[in-house]
C-alpha cells in the first residue's frame, strides 16, 4: 500500500513556494522528497493491521541540486547504512501512532541530518607531548622493566 503525498507547508517550510528551509543557504524542494506509507510493526491493537501509519521517506541526495558536494560527502558519512550507494537517503519513521506525526518526525530527522552535515569539522592540529609527560612515560617504563627483571628466575652456575 503505497501513496505519494506532497508535504503540507508546516513549521519547517518557508512560505508557499514548496521549499523546505534547512539553513540560510540551503533549501530543498518538496518534489525531491518521496513518502511511502507502510504498516508499522509493534503495539497498536487492531489498528496496526489496518492503517499504514509508518512513513518511509526517500530523498535522492546524490542528485539533489540543493546540496553542495562537501555537504553531500559529510551527509553520506553521517547517514551510514541509511544511504544507498546511489545517494538515496531512506528514513523510516514509526515512532508514533498517527501518520501525520510520523511524517513530521521523518521530515525533522531529515532536516536535522542535513543541518548536521552542513557543519564543517574543526581541523585537528598536531600536538607534541610535553617534556614532563615524556619524562613520566619513560620513568614508568623503567619501573616496569625493573619489576620484570626482579621476577625473572635466577640461574646458578656451579663449577
Amino acid at each position: 500500500m503505497k501513496q505519494q503525498i506532497r508535504f503540507s507547508t508546516g513549521t519547517s517550510c518557508s512560505g508557499s513556494n514548496g521549499m523546505i528551509r534547512i539553513t540560510d543557504t540551503i533549501a530543498i524542494d518538496e518534489s525531491e522528497i518521496q513518502e511511502d506509507f507502510i504498516r508499522a510493526s509493534g503495539p497498536g491493537g487492531q489498528n496496526v493491521n489496518k492503517v499504514a501509519t509508518a512513513v518511509r521517506l526517500r530523498f535522492d541526495a546524490g542528485r539533489s541540486p540543493s546540496l553542495p558536494p562537501d555537504v553531500l560527502r559529510r551527509l553520506a558519512a553521517l547517514a551510514g547504512s541509511r544511504m544507498t550507494e546511489d545517494g538515496l537517503l531512506i528514513i523510516h519513521a514509526r515512532r508514533f501512532r498517527t501518520q501525520d506525526q510520523n511524517r513530521q518526525d521523518a521530515l525533522d530527522r531529515l532536516i536535522g541530518l542535513i543541518r548536521q552535515a552542513t557543519l564543517k569539522p574543526k581541523p585537528r592540529y598536531k600536538t607534541k607531548p610535553s617534556l614532563a609527560s615524556r619524562k613520566r612515560r619513560l620513568d614508568s617504563k623503567r619501573r616496569r622493566g625493573q619489576t620484570k627483571r626482579i621476577r625473572q628466575s635466577v640461574t646458578h652456575n656451579e663449577e
